[in-house]
């Protein structure tokens, strides 16, 4: 009995020695997720993006976002490092190869250039690079891009601390890495104007240019920063407790905003969303960071007016036709959806 006592405490010691040391060595130091415990959105499934046209099925690998110049030509950034580019006849046009598997958003300038965030690398023939750091610190994950009227140039760095293909690893850490950032093109110098944001990702301007709009994923809440006004350079709550991460946004034609969630909730995940001790773990094991990932099926898109009220609302609740749509862009009556998950992008007559 005595020799099985030992045996037994030789093995809960050599347990214990190897879960401290997992818990030392992992590559995170995290804190719970904050959940919102309850749902603003006042619409029931529809399914509507079940009923997409699919732009470019096949030749798109993870197009990630849209954006379209004057003339109706649509342009997209996809997984494979191509800009493509689909021209208002519906024909498909391999334009720019940049290379990598980190282009992520994508906007038309005003001059007719485009603005592109590269998450991994920059510097190729005929891209200049507007910037690489601001106040001391690198880019690791730039994400979504918009120009203002007076060439400023206005983006989103999701996380200081980890790159795009780490992504999981700033959800499990659940730390403030990301920045809203300002390029000024008259003295070529970028600057913060927020920090400590929850992965920093989508980013638009208001109709005026009077106010930005900035989505932190991991807080499920958009930010509105003043640009104008009396409450120049102040930061409020746009719209929070969202049904999913808001990813990116864009402006509507009417002035208000289209806003992407991702499905990142499901009961297995809000449960190690919330123990430190079980995110160590995991991000400390490459097969249960794996299988960790947030793979919930399903896509929503929802229109968001000025005064941060939901109008509108389109889903795919079962995953069947789209999954993992990361941004919704309105023309011409249509709206176009970026993703992460499908090889084409989908466009919808909106109701």
């Amino acid at each position: 009995m005595a020799r099985l006592f030992l045996l037994a405490t030789a093995a809960l010691a050599s347990v214990l020695s190897l879960l401290l040391q997992v818990l030392l060595q992992s590559p995170i130091s995290p804190l719970p997720l904050s959940l919102p415990s309850s749902s603003t959105l006042p619409f029931p499934p529809n399914n509507l993006l079940q009923g997409v046209d699919k732009l470019g099925e096949g030749i798109l690998e993870g197009p990630e976002d849209v954006s379209v110049d004057s003339e109706g030509t649509l342009y997209t950034a996809t997984r494979d490092g191509w800009i493509r580019r689909m021209h208002p006849n519906g024909s498909w046009e391999e334009w720019k190869l940049l290379g990598g598997a980190a282009l992520l958003g994508i906007s038309v300038s005003a001059p007719g250039y485009l603005l592109i965030c590269d998450a991994d690398k920059v510097g190729e023939e005929g891209v200049t690079t507007l910037a690489t750091e601001a106040d001391g610190i690198k880019f690791r994950l730039t994400d979504d891009v918009v120009e203002a009227s007076d060439g400023s140039v206005y983006f989103t760095d999701g996380s200081s601390k980890f790159g795009l293909h780490d992504w999981i690893l700033d959800l499990l850490e659940a730390k403030p890495h990301g920045r809203l950032l300002k390029y000024d093109p008259f003295t070529g110098k970028t600057c913060a104007l927020l920090d400590a944001l929850y992965f920093a990702n989508g980013v638009a301007l208001s109709q005026g240019e009077d106010f930005l709009v900035v989505c932190e994923t991991w807080r499920f809440r958009c930010l509105k920063y003043w640009l104008k006004g009396d409450q120049q350079g102040e930061v409020e709550v746009f719209i929070d407790n969202l049904p999913g991460g808001p990813d990116n946004i864009n402006l509507a034609p009417d002035g208000s905003f289209w806003i992407a969630l991702l499905q990142l909730r499901s009961t297995r995940l809000d449960l190690i969303y919330r123990s430190s001790i079980a995110k160590r773990i995991i991000a400390s094991f490459p097969t249960l960071l794996a299988i960790s990932k947030p793979t919930v099926k399903g896509a929503m898109v929802i229109k968001v007016a000025t005064d941060g009220r939901i109008t509108q609302m389109l889903d795919d609740s079962s995953g069947r036709v789209m999954s993992f749509v990361t941004s919704a862009m309105e023309f011409r009556g249509n709206l176009y959806l970026g993703n992460l998950a499908m090889d084409f992008i989908g466009k919808v007559a909106l109701p």
